[in-house]
């Protein structure tokens, strides 16, 4: 199995610049923040933190492609940076600290469908860190010689499951909202978070189902493979292993085959 370590330790510094970037703006009261044509927010750390980023990687991986929320593609090849400057703009235009930089690597398997092999999430206004490397596990700490290792929680049964979801209206334009309530009442606890936290909790075993109904790529590649690494499953709500769905569910594994089943339930 090929070695990631050095993409790895290359996302933590892409992470560090990123950070450094996006806390020296946030709550700033002059802080520039524009409707993009599909009418999310995007604010000028958004673009400043995606271009550091684009910097960096042309220099340290010039032949590698690089995919990124504000500026599209760049380059091609079998290797490709997937990057979210800003995952929780919302937030992190309103002064809620729950944001964070998504930096995946990703590439092409021998049917030449692109997988995540690197992952990592950073939350500098929370002081939290995760990533994980194909093979190699999930952890969180913040750095490579500073950190736990990941692992899915054992909950079994959805009366003890503790779910968190997004906001409803995404679920009520795809009719699922119906098997998304009653998979909230079938459940022990159920919890709004939104974003990449979930995710990361899953993988911690603090949380133990997601979902989220439409999703970009950009939003879901590191995710994936941290959730993954750390012993769960990340699938489309059809239930279909990896990134490419447009939309999400992650769980411990045990309880995937009953997260879908509830989501499969259509109005």
């Amino acid at each position: 199995m090929p070695d990631y370590h050095d993409d790895l330790r290359l996302a933590h510094v892409l992470a560090d610049a990123a950070d450094a970037a996006t806390m020296d703006r946030f709550k700033a009261l002059d802080l520039k923040v524009e409707t993009k044509p599909d009418m999310t927010p995007v604010s000028e750390a958004d673009k400043a933190a995606e271009e550091l980023i684009r910097g960096h990687l042309r220099r340290a991986r010039p032949r590698d492609a690089i995919l990124g929320e504000e500026y599209g593609v760049e380059g091609s090849g079998p290797r490709r940076w997937v990057i979210d400057p800003i995952d929780g703009t919302k937030n992190y235009v309103r002064g809620v600290p729950v944001w964070a930089t998504l930096i995946s690597l990703m590439e092409a398997g021998p049917g030449g469908d692109f997988q995540p092999v690197v992952g990592l999430v950073s939350a500098p206004a929370l002081n939290r860190r995760w990533w994980a490397a194909k093979g190699a596990g999930a952890f969180t700490g913040r750095s490579l010689t500073s950190a736990s290792r990941m692992q899915v929680s054992k909950v079994h049964r959805i009366s003890d499951a503790s779910f968190a979801f997004s906001s409803l209206s995404g679920w009520e334009e795809q009719g699922r909202l119906d098997g998304l309530l009653d998979l909230t009442r079938a459940c022990w606890r159920t919890r709004g978070y939104g974003d990449f936290w979930p995710y990361m909790m899953v993988a911690e075993g603090s949380v133990d189902l997601c979902a989220e109904p439409e999703l970009s790529l950009w939003d879901m590649a590191a995710n994936a493979i941290i959730v993954q690494e750390a012993g769960g499953r990340f699938t489309s709500l059809d239930g279909v292993d990896g990134v490419d769905g447009g939309n999400a569910a992650a769980s411990n594994g045990a309880l995937h085959d009953d997260l879908l089943s509830y989501l499969d339930r259509r109005s």
